[in-house]
């Protein structure tokens, strides 16, 4: 690969893991206002989702844990897959809401997924801390293990989902 597109892979990479770190920091500290993990537990519990708490902390490790790798191109597979397979459930969740963004849908993490996704099976490029140590936590074997886990993980994770447990009717008010 050329020096040019190796520099747009790594910003590729740290645009998509700087957004997920911050993500996950939402989820698991409340950090830039997010509900921290009893906010997002309370709302994957909205959601359907068996044992709201772990799957909280495992949406906000999956993204803090997956963004951070794929930001510093370390164990590249591994986080892009753990990125991909957070994506894919998340996905499952919006999919009711159609494709695009404003309308709720699954726009945001199809894209993420499908970035983190490519980028596992890929590499990271001579940019990386995978390139500096020779790619020893970084093996294609990995790799394809890696994304294979993650999904079969994801697709176990989404099929587990209740029904979304409806908003209450807001009570009107007499005045």
């Amino acid at each position: 690969m050329s020096k040019l597109g190796n520099l747009a892979l790594l910003a590729i990479r740290l645009g998509v893991g700087g957004t997920m770190v911050a993500h996950g920091a939402q989820k698991l500290y409340g950090a830039f206002g997010g509900g921290g993990i009893d906010g997002t537990a309370q709302m994957f519990e909205q959601m359907g989702f068996p044992e709201p708490r772990r799957a909280a902390q495992m949406a906000g490790l999956g993204e803090a844990l997956g963004g951070a790798s794929l930001a510093l191109g370390l164990g590249t597979g591994a986080g892009g897959a753990a990125l991909a397979g957070t994506m894919a459930v998340a996905g499952t969740v919006h999919a009711p809401n159609g494709f695009f963004t404003t309308n709720g849908g699954y726009e945001f993490p199809a894209v993420i997924g499908l970035v983190s996704g490519a980028i596992a099976l890929g590499g990271p490029g001579t940019l990386s801390l995978d390139a500096a140590t020779k790619n020893v936590f970084n093996k294609p074997w990995m790799r394809v293990l890696a994304l294979a886990g993650s999904f079969g993980f994801a697709a176990y994770t989404a099929s587990s989902r209740k029904p979304p447990v409806p908003s209450p009717e807001p009570t009107a008010r007499v005045e």
